[in-house]
This record gives structure tokens, C-alpha cells and sequence, in this order.
């Protein structure tokens, strides 16, 4: 039997070892706490007009994207590898037409990535937060300037964006992003306790880095989000590895790219597209797991919180687990709603971007007094929508985003068709052939409960129910 001296012993020489790592890097003068002010305001959105310069310059990129396919390796603490695992990322519009060739990590390789992460993490740490957020601001207005038209190309290309969805995401959002979460460090550092004779005592807070890794999970839907998750953690002296979707591979690593030839240092942010399974097995079995930063799907963070649950007794900490998944967004409309706004705000909700976002309007409650001119309303609105390749600046939708999300989204539309509960009002149709299009779809439920209104689709269908008005 092990006595309880011995344990406490053991206990004893692990944290001696762990305040090994921590001790030089947490005991900073009072100048590396502070923070050169500045202020921030949304990045604005550009037009795009025929011949102007930023039309000009998204054209020239992605005519650049378009004609080649960008070999994307495994990279780790700066080096670059290559495993026999060969995966592709094509056009959703145009599937023929590959744009990125990148590896799957091993199991080693993520384990490396472990590694090489908390190895670079002392010495980033030590950079005082004013720096940081200074690369970042420097790293933002580049993003805003030289690298915009790159972004927005390859998310265009990759993502089946369209012109104004990529705007807003990838350069737009992701700028704001970055700025705005480097004010809000500024702002957190503000505050220091009360020293009531700092003559004598001198209280300092200081915000670090969390005790490990962060492991990065990110979606194909949002370039910035994938942006967001991988870096901003960093700007508190956080190391992570990034898990790109194999979907949004290209700008992804175009941001990876942004970031290293700013002058980031190797190892802080490891670039690792992996197998999910793969991934998710290896980082949630490490001691150093210090957080899961996810944006996907509600199966898959479900599955990563129960991996994390099941080695809490292995880990030096308490993983934090940060997830943003999907939804069933709903339009209730009331009857005294005005019909236009109703039609116009329930067709970009649903339809733009294909349907693909979170927020996205899944489902409609519309009174029966409203439903007659709804209904017409949401016809005639969506035989006017333009659907086509994500680079014609007159395309409404394009397609939705590989060959899985097609063959789900159309195994609703076919229940749809079959169901007895259910109605085509408008769309319906769906072609492969060239790329993933799937019509535009509206359908018509007799009752709540049919699958069709209750399961998250993630396209381009929306499902309406009619209830009467006496039951607002």
C-alpha cells in the first residue's frame, strides 16, 4: 500500500516540475503589463462595381487561384510535411476543377504538433501582450489592404462563396475579429487591484496563458471563424493546434501563411489537417489539453466533450471546452407582420450562402391569414434567384459544399416529395453534374413534428408550417 506520505511526495515533485515551466514567465515587470491605447471600428465593406479597384484586384486573384492547385502541407513548429494520406479540395461549383492538395496528419505528427507547441510557448509567453497585440493590428491591416482580394479568392473558389458572402466574411469579419479581441485584451488589462501603499505593496494582475495546449477546430463555413479560433487565443499567450476543415483547406492556410510571413513564431500555431477521428483521439488523450476551441456540428462536439470526459483523470487540468454548433433557426411570423419584409427577410436568411450558416432560417411559422400572400411572395422571390458559379458577380447562390452535404440536403428534398405530411412550394431539383446545386427549396408541412421541421439540414431548404391565428 502506497502511504500517504509517499503520494503526497509525488504530488510535491509535480508541481515542482510544473512551476519548472511557468515561474520565469510569470513574474513580469509592470511595463510588460501595459498597453498602447487604441481605438477600433468595423472594417467597411467594399463595394465591388464593375471596374473598380477592388473588383480589379479579386478578379486578377482569382484568375491566379483558379488556374493552379496549391500543394498545402502538414506544418509544425515551422517545418513543413508530407505523409502518403493525399486528400484534394475541389470547386463545389465546378468539382472537376481541384484547387489544393494537402496530407493528413498521423497520430505522431499531431503528437509532434503537441509537443513543438508547448516547447515554443515559454518564449511566447514572455512577449509582453503590447507586442502581441501590435502583430495582430499589423497582421489586420494587411489583411484589410495587400492580402484582401487573396482572401476573398480563395474562399470564393474553396467555399463556394459568393462575392458579397466572402466580403463579409473573410476579410471583413475576420479583420474585426482580430482588432476587436485585441481591444478587448487592452481593456481587460486595465483593471489592477487596490494597492493601498504602492510604496510598499504593489498589486499586479496579470492575465495568462492557459496551463497547455488549445486544440483548434474549425468550419468550413466561415473563413474567419477558422481565423479566429486558430489565433485569436494567441493574443493572451496561448499556443494551439489547428485543425482546418478539408473543405476550407486554401484560405485557411493562406491566413497560416499571413500570419508566419508577419513574423509569428514557428510552433505558437501548428497547421494540422487531420482525419476528425484522428485528431480528436490524440488531443483528448493528452495530459496537456488545456482547451477545445470548435465551431461544427453538434455530433462531433458531442463526441469530443465525451472524450474529454472520459480522461479527466488523466489530464494536469480541467480542459475548457468552447463550442459553437449548429441550429434549426425559426421566422415566427405574427399576423399583423408586413408580408414584403416577411418574403425578403426569410429569403436571404434561408438562401444565402446555400443555407449553410448557423443562423440560417430552417423553418417558418406563418399565420393563416398571411399565408396566401407569404406564399406568393416566396415564389415569385425565388424564381428571380440567380443560382451559378461562385465567381459570376450576378450569382444569388452557388453550390453548397461537397458531395456529403449534397446527398443529405437532397435525401430531405426526396422525403419531401414522398412524405404525406409535406409539399414542394417551390425548387426542389438538385444537379451534380457539374457541381452541388441544389435548387432554392421551400416546403410546406402539415404538422411540426415531421423531421423535415425538427432535424437541421444546413442548406438551401426552408420548411414552413401554417398555424391558425387563433393560436398566437
Amino acid at each position: 500500500m502506497i502511504s500517504a506520505t509517499q503520494v503526497l511526495k509525488t504530488d510535491l515533485v509535480k508541481a515542482a516540475a510544473k512551476i519548472g515551466k511557468r515561474a520565469i514567465s510569470s513574474v513580469v515587470p509592470k511595463t510588460d503589463l501595459e498597453v498602447t491605447d487604441f481605438k477600433v471600428v468595423n472594417e467597411p465593406i467594399l463595394g465591388y462595381m464593375p471596374g473598380s479597384s477592388e473588383r480589379v484586384a479579386l478578379e486578377a486573384s482569382l484568375a491566379k487561384y483558379s488556374g493552379e492547385c496549391e500543394d498545402i502541407p502538414i506544418i509544425i513548429g515551422g517545418k513543413e510535411y508530407r505523409t502518403d494520406n493525399v486528400q484534394y479540395q475541389v470547386m463545389p461549383h465546378d468539382h472537376s476543377k481541384k484547387i489544393a492538395k494537402f496530407y493528413w496528419a498521423t497520430p505522431e505528427l499531431v503528437h509532434k504538433g503537441i509537443t513543438t507547441a508547448m516547447a515554443a510557448k515559454a518564449d511566447w509567453e514572455r512577449v509582453p501582450i503590447d507586442e502581441k497585440i501590435q502583430m495582430f493590428l499589423r497582421v489586420s491591416d494587411q489583411m484589410a489592404d495587400i492580402y484582401r482580394a487573396d482572401l476573398n479568392a480563395t474562399t470564393m473558389l474553396g467555399q463556394a462563396k459568393t462575392m458579397v458572402q466572402a466580403e463579409i466574411d473573410s476579410a471583413c469579419e475576420l479583420i474585426d475579429f482580430f482588432r476587436f479581441n485585441c481591444f478587448f485584451a487592452k481593456e481587460l488589462m486595465k483593471y489592477q487591484p487596490i494597492s493601498e501603499d504602492p510604496s510598499t505593496t504593489l498589486n499586479l494582475l496579470r492575465y495568462r496563458a492557459l496551463e497547455g495546449f488549445i486544440a483548434s477546430v474549425t468550419p468550413f463555413n466561415f473563413t474567419a471563424i477558422a481565423g479566429n479560433l486558430a489565433y485569436t487565443p494567441c493574443v493572451m499567450g496561448n499556443v494551439t493546434l489547428w485543425k482546418p476543415s478539408d473543405t476550407a483547406i486554401l484560405s485557411n492556410y493562406l491566413i497560416y501563411k499571413i500570419f508566419r510571413d508577419a513574423g509569428f513564431p514557428d510552433g505558437v500555431v501548428n497547421f494540422l489537417p487531420s482525419d476528425g477521428p484522428v485528431f480528436g483521439k490524440t488531443v483528448t488523450a493528452h495530459q496537456d489539453l488545456a482547451a477545445v476551441n470548435f465551431t461544427g456540428s453538434v455530433p462531433t462536439f458531442q463526441w469530443l466533450w465525451k472524450a474529454v470526459g472520459e480522461n479527466l483523470q488523466n489530464f494536469t487540468g480541467f480542459p475548457k471546452l468552447i463550442g459553437e454548433c449548429g441550429g434549426k433557426n425559426y421566422h415566427f411570423v405574427h399576423p399583423t407582420a408586413e408580408v414584403k419584409t416577411v418574403v425578403a427577410s426569410t429569403i436571404r436568411s434561408a438562401f444565402e450562402y446555400q443555407g449553410q450558416k448557423c443562423s440560417a432560417c430552417s423553418r417558418v411559422y406563418v399565420p393563416e391569414s398571411l399565408w396566401g400572400e407569404v406564399k406568393e411572395g416566396l415564389v415569385e422571390t425565388q424564381k428571380s434567384l440567380k443560382i451559378g458559379s461562385a465567381t459570376d458577380a450576378d450569382t444569388f447562390m452557388s453550390a453548397v459544399i461537397d458531395r456529403k452535404a449534397f446527398d443529405r440536403i437532397s435525401g430531405y428534398i426526396n422525403h419531401a416529395k414522398a412524405s404525406p405530411n409535406c409539399s414542394i412550394v417551390a425548387g426542389g431539383g438538385y444537379d451534380d453534374s457539374v457541381g452541388f446545386f441544389i435548387e432554392p427549396t421551400i416546403v410546406q408541412t402539415t404538422t411540426p413534428t415531421d423531421k423535415i421541421f425538427q432535424e437541421e439540414i444546413f442548406g438551401p431548404l426552408v420548411s414552413v408550417y401554417v398555424y391558425p391565428d387563433k393560436d398566437t
